[in-house]
């Protein structure tokens, strides 16, 4: 259900992002969010750049996840799923196979908006704490790490 994405899926990967990200807009009232202004030529000039992971069910895609890693650290992005399919745990495993595709590292990071208390409630469950918070016009945004000690 979990493997790594086509070029030719892009568009699809692109189109579920920008639903997935509606909720992300209304709740800060502002739909200039990066994930909602990205195009077909940006999202495709990023996947030669990070690893990007797909779900699918029944050969439909319906959730998506991004990393790269910088140093020490892997940063985890853009973890989506069409919003009729959250609450099944299909991200719970998203995050897990995309830190998974990182054995050898310790560290992740990721980012959510601090209205956004469904996905800070979820990344806690899923062992990330709160480290930064920053100010980014009518955004804040809540970065959270999670270590993985050997």
């Amino acid at each position: 259900m979990i493997s790594p994405v086509q070029t030719s899926e892009l568009e699809r990967i692109l189109e579920i992002q920008k639903l997935a990200f509606l909720e992300e807009g209304r709740l800060n009232s502002c739909m200039s969010i990066p994930p909602l202004l990205q195009t077909l030529e940006d999202i495709s000039r990023e996947f030669s750049l990070k690893s990007f992971l797909k779900y699918e069910d029944s050969g439909l895609i319906i959730g998506s996840v991004r990393a790269y890693q910088k140093d020490q650290s892997v940063y985890i992005e853009r973890l989506c799923v069409l919003p009729e399919y959250q609450g099944r745990g299909i991200g719970k495993a998203l995050l897990a196979a995309i830190e998974a595709s990182y054995p050898d590292t310790a560290r992740f990071e990721l980012f959510t908006g601090s209205k956004s208390l469904k996905n800070l409630n979820f990344y806690a469950k899923a062992g990330y704490h709160k480290f930064k918070e920053e100010n980014k016009g009518v955004l804040s945004l809540v970065f959270m790490e999670k270590r993985r000690y050997r």
